[in-house]
């Protein structure tokens, strides 16, 4: 091979957002629906933290016919003051600097999603175009940028200001930021998002985060449109005649969070109790809030969140919560007669049939990967699993939940006769004579069934299916 000159003149130096239009997968995962979508989502997610946080109670997503998008919440507004270091406006500090943001800092947020600190400038570089405007101070704010190929440099312009942050001298009552993007069909090709996707995702939020009320709005479809073929689902109301033509459009909120949810992952299936068992629980500054409910089903669903950002690979916060159940609920067959103090189940038994929520907000998350599908913080689990034995004890103390409590070990009785029967465990776990096969029959192997809901009474429109992150 012949050799080849190569120096410190050789290293390429990538300014500003240049890194994130060269290799955008290594910040959205691909350039396909996925990663379009994440754009969204880092913009909404900042919107989710705000309300997180407590400063927000409404936030709207607009889709307009040209396939932009706007994400508009009444939280504080982005910083509009000079930034000390950078000597910009802190607007376009975050929209045009990769881990700059406000939330390194714990005394702004006490939870956040979006702890990379480049959201909102990815968004950004890999826009066609970008407007905030900021409401704050009783003072209206405006900003644009822009992405375009620059033929004398031969390079894409990512991300650009077009002008400094202006007070447009518009008075006001309102406090917020208002994002309105337009995805570049430079780097996606297929820049439409897909209604459905962003409609579950919205619906997902308002579960995660009760009393915040999420409108979805999208100028490309009428509410007709969105209804035919599905029907009206409960809680949902048809639009008919006039108001049928209108734009697509539906507002959640669930005062009953993420028992809703489960309430409505449920909604068409057999429950063994009437009523999700629900707790919320907070250890070393991590607040784990969970909801169970086991139905006749064979299957498991379980959905994982991190503040608010959805874990479908899982991690340690699973891993704890998994691990409580089986604590406790071994604890309450052993305590009420129902097996003997040397049998016991394992937590294959008791996650037949369950579905459940486990959503955990804390500080300083480590997510595998930017885009952050499973937690990593090792100390988690452990708060986890100790949060789901409190909650669970405190549940099964209390009368009014004994018939509940007694089903799921009724429910687990039958699930272990069968495993030993029919479908013994690699390795097989033991079993012992206490736990009486004759007693429950003879069940169906287990059958593979994806989690889906409608919508509970708290929402409008043409509700449609719950996310389906997790496995079944």
């Amino acid at each position: 091979m012949s050799e080849q000159h190569y120096d410190a003149s050789d290293i390429t130096i990538l300014e500003g957002l240049e890194a994130v239009r060269l290799r955008p997968g290594m910040y959205i995962g691909s350039t396909g629906k996925s990663g379009l979508h994440h754009i969204l989502w880092e913009i909404v997610d900042n919107a989710i933290d705000e309300a997180a946080n407590g400063f927000a109670d409404k936030i709207d997503v607009h889709i307009y016919k040209d396939n932009s998008v706007s994400v508009e919440d009444n939280g504080r507004g982005i910083p509009t003051d000079i930034h000390p270091k950078m000597k910009v406006s802190g607007v376009q500090v975050v929209f045009t600097q990769l881990h700059a943001g406000g939330k390194f800092d714990e005394h702004n947020y006490s939870f956040s999603g979006g702890l990379h600190g480049v959201g909102a400038s990815v968004t950004n570089a890999l826009s066609k175009w970008l407007n905030v405007r900021v409401c704050r101070d009783g003072k209206t704010f405006e900003m644009g940028f822009k992405s375009y190929y620059d033929p004398k440099k031969k390079k894409y312009e990512s991300g650009i200001p077009t002008a400094p942050l202006t007070d447009v001298k518009k008075k006001t009552k309102k406090h917020g930021t208002f994002v309105h993007f337009l995805p570049d069909d430079a780097v996606f090709g297929d820049i439409a998002v897909d209604t459905e996707t962003v409609n579950r995702r919205l619906k997902e939020l308002a579960y995660l985060n009760k009393g915040v009320t999420i409108t979805l709005t999208d100028d490309r479809i009428t509410m007709n449109d969105m209804a035919e073929g599905d029907g009206t689902e409960e809680g949902g109301t048809m639009q008919l005649g006039i108001e049928g033509t209108q734009p697509y459009s539906v507002t959640y909120r669930f005062d009953g969070g993420i028992s809703d949810f489960v309430s409505a992952l449920n909604e068409n299936k057999e429950t063994l109790y009437r009523k999700p068992l629900a707790y919320l629980g907070e250890k070393d500054g991590v607040i784990v809030e969970f909801a169970i409910q086991h139905t006749t089903d064979f299957t498991e669903s379980l959905f994982s969140f991190v503040n608010n950002i959805p874990t479908p690979e899982g991690g340690t916060h699973e891993s704890g919560f998994r691990s409580g159940i089986t604590r406790v609920l071994n604890a309450y067959a052993r305590d009420n007669k129902l097996i003997k103090d040397k049998d016991g189940f394992v937590g294959d038994d008791f996650r037949e049939g369950l579905n459940a929520v486990i959503s955990v907000k804390m500080k300083n998350v480590q997510f595998e990967g930017q885009t952050k599908t499973k937690l990593g913080n090792p100390e988690v689990r452990t708060i986890a699993e100790s949060v789901t034995v409190e909650g669970l004890k405190a549940l099964s103390s209390d009368p009014k939940n004994k018939k509940s409590f007694d089903e799921i070990i009724k429910k687990a009785q039958g699930a272990a006769c069968v495993l030993r029967r029919g479908r013994p465990r690699i390795p097989p776990a033991p079993r012992t004579a206490s736990i009486r096969c004759s007693s429950w029959g003879n069940f169906p192997p287990a059958r593979g069934e994806s989690p889906n809901s409608t919508s509970s009474s708290s929402s409008r429109g043409i509700p449609r299916a719950a996310p389906q992150n997790r496995r079944a």
